[in-house]
């Protein structure tokens, strides 16, 4: 038996050591100045920040279109480079709010958030105030209250903070009034008047509004107004906190009317079709869209989620390197870069439920979101390393391979902290890769941690480690290497949780 096994272990060892330095080769072809080069233009001023359906991420996505081009990848659609999905935004037309017969003036008296631009009518003589809205382990302001089918009235921010406005707070606290059934929800805020009018267009989203779930206006008001209603007067929301929780009878009436936008936004693919296992898929993603512009203010997301995409066009050219050289990949390499992360993964979602290449023949996805800067509060060699998430939920093949990539040729800090099932701060559902694992296609997230300019304007591309993401580049480009190279695709041999 050891005479038969060891001339078939060195032949695996010998094709290994090949196809190592097959890779060496052209990953050596990748540089930092490449990956400046490409992140200068994808992070610059002229795409305005990439923001979902807006003309700066339509001009990101014909760069890319026109990068892949250059390359010669083939079109990833039959329509072409770019899969198109649907995204709505409303936009107030008119608007009535009349509370205890006092006619309340837009921008000066309330607004309502952008999330909640929906048509209808509301009328109510009783409002239930519940304080700040919280319900938790310490804090239960719902405590003996029943808001179902009520309007109900909140304190912005918690009293920890006082006045000062905390979103995804505010979100949390409109979600529960939500699903205690409160029909409307006024929250009470600082700011007012507003020093400019308040953006007559609403969020997007890309569900459209049915009339199975009833809509749930969410208004804020000033503190005068509120003052009014509970009779209490006041000269911040803090001095407010002590106002008695329960019913208050305050004639309510509100009108909205709106105008649905039908807009649009798209995912770009290229392809690099396989030589023997071209009906196998490997698919290397990031997304390239972001926060966009709010008056004349830029958020570049250079880091998030520029170095990713920059990341794909460099392993893409690369991949097209090697194929012109007669080296091309066995499977076929998709390199997609989506849109919509930022508002809730909407390209990697629309993708996933419309799949141009079948999820069942994709082997891996390699997703990379956020790979050209430092965590600030990272232990080790703070310039040798990157995050690795979900390489252990799906197939028991990845981490293997991932570490012995590792071992043999990069020789990085291989940081598995952020895979684990209790961490606070759930990366593992928070990019695009979680659709694909969502329908059982094995995945590694390659992350460098946040800092103090994520989802900032200040994450610019002179804030960028080009050196360290260069190394973090490699690492993918190695690994989708030998995915697009094995002789089987990868196990799923792990139950989906």
């Amino acid at each position: 038996m050891k005479q038969i096994l060891l001339p078939l272990a060195l032949l695996l060892l010998v094709t290994a050591f090949a196809q190592k330095n097959d890779a060496a080769k052209f990953a050596a072809t990748m540089t930092a100045q490449d990956l400046k080069s490409k992140l200068t233009i994808i992070a610059g001023a002229q795409m305005e920040g990439r923001e979902t359906a807006t003309p700066g991420q339509k001009r990101a996505a014909a760069f890319i279109e026109n990068f892949f081009k250059s390359i010669g990848l083939q079109p990833g659609t039959p329509n072409g480079y770019q899969l198109s999905y649907p995204v709505y935004q409303d936009s107030l037309t008119a608007v009535s709010f009349i509370l205890s017969n006092n006619t309340l003036v837009l921008d000066k008296d309330f607004i309502i958030t952008p999330t909640s631009f929906v048509t209808g009518s509301w009328k109510t003589n009783e409002i239930v105030f519940a304080s700040y809205g919280i319900s938790d382990s310490v804090t239960n302001n719902y405590s003996g209250l029943d808001v179902k089918d009520k309007w109900v009235l909140l304190l912005e921010g918690s009293p920890n903070d006082g006045d000062r406005p905390n979103f995804r707070a505010a979100r949390a606290k409109i979600m529960l009034a939500r699903t205690k059934g409160a029909k409307g929800i006024i929250i009470v805020s600082k700011d007012f008047p507003k020093t400019k009018p308040s953006s007559l267009k609403g969020s997007m989203y890309v569900t459209k509004q049915t009339g199975s779930v009833a809509p749930v206006p969410v208004i804020n008001i000033s503190i005068s107004t509120a003052s009014a209603i509970l009779g209490k007067s006041a000269a911040s929301v803090a001095d407010l906190k002590n106002a008695v929780r329960g019913v208050y009878n305050a004639d309510l009436s509100l009108a909205i009317t709106t105008n649905t936008n039908n807009l649009e936004s798209t995912d770009v693919i290229g392809v690099l079709p396989g030589t023997d296992k071209k009906d196998e898929y490997v698919l290397i993603t990031g997304h390239y869209d972001h926060l966009g512009k709010r008056d004349s203010v830029i958020w570049y997301g250079a880091d998030d989620d520029g170095s990713g995409t920059t990341g794909v066009l460099e392993m893409a050219q690369t991949f097209a390197k090697a194929k012109a050289k007669g080296d091309g990949p066995r499977r076929t390499m998709v390199f997609m870069t989506v849109s919509g992360e930022e508002e809730g993964l909407w390209g990697s979602d629309y993708y996933t439920s419309h799949p141009v290449f079948p999820l069942e023949k994709t082997t891996v996805d390699l997703n990379t979101d956020m790979v050209g800067r430092i965590d600030p509060g990272y232990k080790g060699d703070s310039l040798n390393y990157v995050y690795l998430i979900g390489e252990d939920k799906l197939s028991s093949d990845l981490m293997k391979i991932s570490d012995s990539i590792n071992t043999n040729v990069m020789h990085m800090e291989l940081d598995r902290r952020f895979n684990d099932p209790k961490d606070p701060n759930r990366f593992y559902y928070r990019s695009d890769h979680y659709n694909f694992a969502k329908h059982g296609v094995p995945i590694i997230f390659y992350f460098n941690g946040v800092h103090k300019d994520y989802h900032q304007p200040t994450d610019t591309v002179d804030k960028i480690n080009f050196d360290l993401m260069l190394k973090r580049v490699r690492l993918v480009f190695y690994t989708a290497w030998v995915m697009a190279n094995r002789d089987n695709m990868l196990a799923r041999d792990i139950a989906l949780k």
